[in-house]
C-alpha cells in the first residue's frame, strides 16, 4: 500500500529509466556469476557451474538473479528472511555473511555454502549481494561431503550457521581458520569462498552506481 504522494512518484516512473535500471540490475547479477566463475578454484564451481548469484533490495527481496541453477535461486529468499530475523539492523558497511546450515539458518545442503554481503548507500541500507556454491569438501564422514548412508547431519561435514564471516570490513580470522581445519581441500574451499567475496563486491560498486545515477 503506498500513500498518495508515493503513488503519485510511482506511476511518474518513466517506462524507459524503469527498464535501464532493471537491466542494470539483472546485468549486476550476471556480472557477479562471471566473477564467481573466472575466479573460483574447484572444478565444480569453475568447470560445472554449481552455484548462483542474486541481488535482494534492503528487505531481503529477490530483484534480480544471474543466469545460473534455478534450484539455487529459489533458496535465496529463504535464507534472506533468516538475515532480518537474525541480524535486523544490527548490519553494517563492511560485514559479510556465511552459513551453510538446513536447521536455523536457511541452507540447503552443507556443501552449499551462502557468502551475502549488505549494501549500504551512505547509511541506509540499500540492498544485499547474494551468492551460494557448492564446495568440494566441508568434511564428514567421506571426501566431497555428501554420504549417502549418513544417519544424522553432523556426519556430513561442518555446519555453519548464520555467522559474519567479515564484521565492518575485518575478516573473523577465527572462524576462517575453523573453515580451513574442517575440510580436505583447503585451498579449493577457501578460494571458491574469495570468489564469492569478490562477486559481493562487484555488486557492491554497480548497486551503488545505480543508485548515485538514479
Amino acid at each position: 500500500q503506498y500513500r498518495d504522494g508515493d503513488h503519485a512518484a510511482m506511476t511518474a516512473i518513466d517506462p524507459i529509466t524503469l527498464e535501464v535500471i532493471r537491466n542494470g540490475l539483472a546485468s549486476i547479477a550476471d556480472e557477479m556469476a562471471l566473477i564467481v566463475m573466472r575466479s573460483a578454484y574447484s572444478p565444480v564451481v569453475r568447470d560445472i557451474m554449481d552455484y548462483s548469484t542474486a541481488l535482494c533490495d534492503a528487505q531481503g527481496r529477490v530483484i534480480a538473479q544471474g543466469l545460473t541453477l534455478p534450484i539455487q535461486l529459489c533458496s535465496f529468499p529463504r535464507i534472506m528472511r533468516f538475515v532480518a530475523e537474525r541480524y535486523g539492523d544490527a548490519l553494517y558497511p563492511g560485514d559479510v555473511l556465511i552459513a551453510n546450515d538446513p536447521y536455523g539458518s536457511g541452507g540447503q545442503h552443507l556443501p552449499d555454502i551462502y557468502v551475502l554481503k549488505p549494501i549500504f548507500a551512505g547509511d541506509e541500507l540499500a540492498g544485499f549481494a547474494a551468492t551460494v556454491a557448492h564446495h568440494t569438501d566441508v568434511g564428514g564422514i567421506v571426501p566431497g561431503s555428501v554420504a549417502i548412508y549418513s544417519t544424522e547431519i553432523q556426519q556430513e561435514g561442518l555446519r555453519l550457521p548464520l555467522l559474519k564471516l567479515y564484521e565492518r570490513g575485518e575478516p573473523n580470522q577465527t572462524l576462517f581458520a575453523l573453515i580451513e581445519a574442517n575440510t580436505r581441500q583447503p585451498v579449493e574451499v577457501l578460494g571458491d569462498l574469495r570468489a564469492q567475496i569478490a562477486a559481493c563486491g562487484t555488486a557492491e560498486r554497480g548497486l551503488l552506481q545505480l543508485v548515485q545515477r538514479y
